[in-house]
């Protein structure tokens, strides 16, 4: 990653000439909305994964919410996930009507805690699907929260977001549940700009989203302009959604598609540089780890006891010296929305609270130069008082 000034970004995509020829052909196709280059980025994405078929949306949040819709999700039900994830997480159930349940983080990592999820599945008979977060790119407890959700006869969505290419003994994450979603965001490892995909192992689910993604109507949009008869007639068969991705983000896709394992394997060097330089600092605690980590965060943990400073002061001294940091997450049960419906107290689920007051998410990018990777280590080492 080169940029332009002597800061250092929190995140930056690693886009080459190959992506921008990549565009460019699009551009200079004539079709620039869905069409044979996005068909083309669903059926390598579900090659490189090893699935039937996968199907790419407009964004991850797009993408979970079709999924919820697709399992029939709706008023009366109830969707438990983790408050430690973005607001697009739980959003998605309230807008199709259902309540959400929160449950506490496990300890040692920042991943829906099994344990409380049992619990809540217990005292909670209309949840209808679990929505678990791979935080980071660290996959969830599947092989614990997979049989919860199939004795208690509930769905399980993996938001795996974070979590491509994460590599599992069961396969990918986002494959082993009843759905998965992923995210091409511009800090993902693989971006589009914008834009997602859903993988499903129901036939009917999938043909669902296929369905409600592009307004409910019974046959591929670009066909009806491609195809050389009846190129006009369609049926609208549902009350769908436009969340369809189009070529020119689709094009930028295969091509990252194609880079994706030095993508990860790059990730992974600046994690274990970063590992070494902070190995025995006293008041900074690494990042969780575990099998199928994809590292899309690096994200220390400071102990304001033992350090002096608390974490907002820790990310400005950082942001003073150049670098840039950022916070995963803000919980969702402090937010003004989610406490206010639910009656939540900062308190209510206190892992979840600890985590987030001591995480700093750090630069680590594929592309980051030696470098980069060297200021940020030299930054972090002196603020937490061990010199360079």
């Amino acid at each position: 990653m080169k940029t332009n000034s002597d800061f250092i970004p929190f995140a930056q995509p690693s886009i080459g000439p190959e992506e921008e020829a990549a565009v460019l052909e699009v551009l200079r196709s004539g079709w620039l909305t869905t069409g044979k280059v996005a068909l083309a980025f669903e059926q390598e994405f579900a090659a490189f994964l090893g699935v039937d078929r996968a199907l790419a949306v407009n964004s991850a949040t797009s993408g979970l919410h079709l999924a919820l819709e697709a399992l029939g999700v709706g008023p009366g039900d109830v969707v438990a996930t983790s408050p430690y994830t973005f607001a697009s997480t739980a959003a998605v159930a309230r807008q199709l009507g259902a309540e959400v349940a929160f449950c506490d983080i496990e300890e040692g990592s920042f991943n829906l805690d099994p344990e409380a999820l049992g619990k809540l599945l217990e005292r909670t008979p209309k949840v209808k699907a679990v929505v678990a977060v791979h935080v980071g790119g660290l996959p969830c407890r599947l092989d614990l929260i997979a049989p919860l959700c199939e004795r208690h006869g509930v769905a399980l969505v993996e938001d795996a977001a974070h979590a491509f290419p994460s590599r599992l003994p069961g396969g990918y994450a986002g494959t082993i549940g009843d759905v998965g979603v992923y995210s091409f965001y511009a800090t993902k490892t693989i971006t589009t700009g914008e834009g997602g995909m859903v993988v499903a192992r129901d036939p009917r689910v999938a043909d669902r989203v296929s369905l409600m993604r592009t307004h409910g109507i019974d046959r591929a949009v670009w066909d009806r302009y491609t195809a050389k008869t009846a190129a006009w007639s369609y049926a609208v068969v549902e009350a769908g959604y436009k969340c369809n991705l189009p070529d020119l983000l689709a094009a930028i896709g295969r091509v990252q598609l194609a880079k994706a394992e030095r993508f990860l394997a790059e990730r992974e060097a600046v994690a274990a540089r970063y590992d070494e330089a902070f190995a025995g600092l006293p008041g900074l605690g690494l990042p969780p780890r575990g099998p199928g980590h994809a590292w899309h965060l690096y994200a220390l943990s400071v102990d304001e006891g033992r350090l002096g400073i608390g974490r907002d002061e820790f990310i400005e001294r950082l942001r003073a010296e150049g670098v840039g940091a950022s916070v995963h997450f803000i919980p969702l049960h402090l937010m003004p929305y989610w406490a206010g419906r639910y009656g939540l107290e900062p308190g209510s689920f206190p892992r979840a609270l600890a985590a987030f007051r001591a995480e700093i998410s750090l630069p680590a990018s594929q592309g980051l130069d030696p470098e980069a990777v060297e200021k940020v280590a030299a930054a972090v080492r002196r603020i937490a008082g061990a010199g360079a």
